[in-house]
């Protein structure tokens, strides 16, 4: 009993002393290690995690490394190897100086005031089967600092070559958007500049939003758009709740004729086209009624026209009903609402749903025949290390109804740069997930997947009646696919990855095109090969 308390009492003391620096940089989605390693952590009930709402910061990661870290008895080898490897990076976070056993960083430093870490970025993806071969490469940098104890900056530059084109905004894939203009060139900035207490953090930030709790694909906000800038309010005044909030600028990508001009110049004459503004409020109130179980509710608005709305910029608000005021008598905006339930009550398993309300008519709710109601939700759980070790299994489902996500309006659309806020497979779609993981090793994570999903007719390009509209009344597209992974961390944020994958797509032609890169157009083996050191 004394053993545990002294325990205890040093990861109080842990944690309280990292609280008293609370420094805010945002870590990124894509070091999937991480992220997969204090998941794993949260479903052993050996810490707490709100996963409804992603990214996390540097110093949240530190401070559940931090508490894993008196708890080092309870974890196997290879947990607490991989613990040993992720403090190598986020005891930059934990320590006062550079003495310890830290990471390969192209630059870092540290001071009693400042803090500054830059790495340069790059990595390759290369792609073949029978219809041909695909390479995706990116090179560039990130940096990010620390002054005194509140301002935490940070910026990341991506510059994307994506020469066959694998992503587009119609492309049912769960691979990141980009936007090229001309021979698969894109460049990604994110980054941003926050000040943070011992309980929140408000920042200005240009970054990827993940919301709802998932394995294979968000239903709330995907997290795969290209990135969008916003004001973010994080607030964690007591143990049992938790609120999010941010206004984003969106990228509409509609012209607007009446501010497009034409330019004469001495090459010329050209047309300069101007978007229609766009932006978005959004809100996510989660509580912790007892330990390990997480209920989150939240609405947002995508609105355009008015200019930035003083109403929009408080955080607390339903924001339906403040656009009932401004718009009234007036098409209304597009509001949405959202519940996620999150339960690792039982240890070893972690089981989640999600539920995406994008319209409701309370007369038609329970009529099954008027179909009025667009929703999309998900239910799924990973068992995790039971019954045996390093090993975890997961199962989900998710169902879309027409017209979920979509809107008659396009400056007012569930999208930014074209690309769907929420789910990758967008509306009057199904999916069956199924994983199999194994970790033998430290860094090493062996991957067994399969995926089932199946989508309707487009209704938007069909036109007609909004509702009582069927559930996937036609396959029009369908996706069987079984995956073979291997990923392994070489370094800190350094990875090689090997896959292999035989898929089936299909269905009718017009959507195939539509939705699938020529290269997974029917039966294919494919092999996948790629090398990377960031993000």
């Amino acid at each position: 009993m004394a053993k545990k308390m002294k325990k205890t009492l040093i990861m109080l003391l842990l944690i309280l002393s990292v609280s008293a620096y609370s420094q805010t940089v945002y870590h990124n989605t894509n070091n999937v290690s991480i992220y997969s390693f204090l998941d794993e952590m949260a479903n052993l009930r050996l810490i707490e995690l709100n996963s409804a709402v992603k990214p996390y910061s540097r110093m949240f990661i530190a401070q559940k490394l931090a508490g894993l870290d008196t708890l080092r008895s309870q974890l196997n080898t290879r947990q607490q190897k991989d613990l040993d490897f992720f403090l190598k990076d986020f005891n930059k976070e934990l320590k006062p100086d550079k003495n310890f056993n830290k990471r390969f960083d192209i630059f870092y430093y540290k001071d009693s005031l400042f803090t500054f870490s830059g790495n340069l970025t790059l990595g390759t993806e290369f792609f073949a089967n029978k219809n041909g071969n695909a390479l995706y490469w990116w090179n560039g940098g990130e940096v990010y600092a620390y002054v005194g104890k509140h301002l935490g900056v940070y910026a990341s530059l991506r510059d994307q070559h994506d020469r066959d084109y694998l992503v587009t905004p119609d492309y049912l894939t769960q691979r990141f958007g980009t936007r090229p203009k001309g021979g698969g060139d894109f460049e990604e900035m994110r980054g941003g500049i926050t000040l943070s207490w011992n309980w929140g953090t408000i920042g200005l930030i240009k970054d990827h939003n993940a919301w709802g709790n998932n394995y294979n694909g968000a239903n709330i906000q995907s997290g795969r758009t290209p990135s969008f800038a916003k004001i973010t309010l994080n607030l964690k005044p007591v143990r049992w709740f938790e609120f999010n909030y941010f206004h984003g600028w969106l990228v509409s990508e509609v012209v607007d004729s009446s501010r497009s001009y034409f330019v004469t110049s001495s090459s010329g004459t050209s047309y300069r086209e101007v978007y229609h503004p766009k932006y978005m409020a959004a809100n996510m109130f989660t509580f912790t009624p007892v330990r390990n179980l997480n209920i989150s509710v939240g609405n947002s608005i995508i609105y355009t026209d008015i200019g930035v709305q003083a109403a929009y910029l408080i955080p607390v608000f339903f924001y339906k009903a403040v656009d009932h005021t401004i718009n009234a008598y007036t098409d209304n905006m597009n509001s949405q609402m959202y519940l996620d339930i999150s339960s690792r009550n039982i240890k070893n398993l972690h089981l989640y749903g999600t539920m995406y309300v994008d319209e409701v008519n309370i007369e038609n709710i329970f009529n099954s025949d008027n179909q009025s109601n667009f929703f999309s939700w998900k239910l799924g759980g990973r068992l995790s290390d039971y019954p045996l070790s390093n090993i975890s299994f997961t199962a989900e489902y998710t169902r879309t109804n027409p017209l979920t996500f979509r809107h008659y309006v396009p400056t007012i659309t569930y999208e930014s740069s074209k690309y769907n806020l929420g789910n990758y497979l967008t509306d009057n779609a199904q999916e069956i997930y199924l994983d199999l993981q194994y970790k033998p090793i430290r860094g090493l994570v062996i991957d067994l997947s399969w995926i089932y999903a199946l989508k309707g007719p487009d209704y938007t390009e069909l036109g007609g009646t909004r509702n009582g509209l069927p559930f996937i009344e036609t396959v029009e597209w369908k996706n069987n696919t079984i995956a073979f992974k291997a990923r392994y961390e070489i370094i800190n944020d350094g990875y090689l990855y090997v896959g292999f994958e035989h898929s089936n797509i299909s269905g009718d032609t017009v959507y195939i095109e539509k939705y699938t890169h020529p290269m997974w157009h029917g039966k294919n083996n494919s092999m996948e090969v790629g090398i990377n050191f960031g993000f």
